[in-house]
């Protein structure tokens, strides 16, 4: 895979956006959870993957238009690939099917681990290298994920194939990220979100029939949440991901990820009424102190290589 070209010094005021856009993408995903719960009662797994990535594609394509967005090189295209088939294709499938078969808190605890992978393949095939204070707020925002899995686990860790479903979207997750992160320095983010997106809906289309069959029973709030996820955490929150993480790295922008499964409590507390266990809320704390380890000012330089800036 080819290295992602250091990134450049960018303004105060810029990366101040580029911060608020790593954080309304946390809540916006956060509110995915909610939203994913809320569908898949009426909407089977593959079904609401294409769904949400039909709608998002739509509203991807029509800013792109509207903005005359260039399209990439050929060369591009390779990545372009492997980011919608990974994280835009195989990560929604798997998703939710695994959030069928294995309750919310083991789903958030072992798709956590995929900022650790995030931070593993960033380092070894963007040359990031692993600076100290990533390294050691991977390590802490995992065991807030931890803390929080068990915390709100009702059957505690799940070794079946939900389990494995759901360390598998970590693993694609991360793969998707290490693919789109060389992509943002030669293309706008939203081109890039919308290619991807759009290659993830032409891999859902075989469940086409399946969702046109479920639409049909489906009653209005179901099909509401479904146009949400793909017009706010896919659409919007995608595009909001790719634009901080042309401004960063990719390790420190995949810790980002840590605070996903808190604020997804939090949603779920003042939306749904779930009161969270007080360990829980103890996980979100080792959560955000790990984010806040890893995006630290003064950083010391990256192991055998040149410091970046961090959004």
């Amino acid at each position: 895979m080819t290295p992602a070209p250091a990134v450049q010094s960018i303004a105060p005021s810029e990366r101040g956006l580029a911060l608020a856009a790593a954080l309304a993408t946390v809540l916006l995903w956060a509110s995915a959870f909610v939203g994913i719960r809320a569908a898949d009662r009426m909407l089977s797994p593959g079904s609401l993957a294409l769904a949400r990535l039909l709608v998002g594609t739509i509203a991807l394509g029509v800013m792109v238009v509207v903005r005359h967005q260039p399209l990439p090189r050929r060369s591009d295209i390779p990545g372009l690939l492997a980011c919608g088939l990974l994280w835009f294709g195989a990560y929604n499938l798997l998703l939710n099917q695994a959030e069928r078969t294995v309750d919310a808190g083991t789903a958030a605890m072992l798709v956590n681990t995929g900022p650790v992978f995030v931070a593993i393949l960033s380092g070894l095939f963007l040359r990031e290298g692993f600076p100290r204070r990533l390294v050691a707020g991977c390590i802490i925002g995992f065991g807030g994920a931890v803390v929080i899995g068990f915390a709100t686990s009702n059957h505690g860790f799940q070794a079946g194939l939900g389990a494995v479903l759901c360390v598998a979207a970590a693993i694609v997750y991360a793969g998707g990220v290490t693919a789109e992160k060389p992509l943002l320095a030669r293309n706008s983010a939203l081109t890039v979100t919308w290619l991807a997106c759009s290659i993830g809906a032409v891999v859902c289309l075989p469940f086409a029939p399946q969702l046109v069959h479920e639409l049909g029973t489906a009653d209005v709030g179901t099909i509401a949440w479904a146009v949400y996820l793909g017009l706010f955490p896919t659409a919007i929150g995608f595009s909001f991901w790719a634009y901080a993480l042309a401004r960063t790295s990719g390790g420190r922008m995949g810790a980002m990820g840590y605070l996903v499964s808190p604020v997804a409590i939090l949603l779920g507390w003042l939306i749904l009424g779930a009161v969270p266990p007080l360990l829980a809320l103890l996980g979100g704390v080792l959560c955000l102190a790990g984010v806040v380890v890893t995006r630290g000012v003064g950083l010391p330089g990256r192991l055998g290589a040149r410091r970046r800036v961090s959004v």
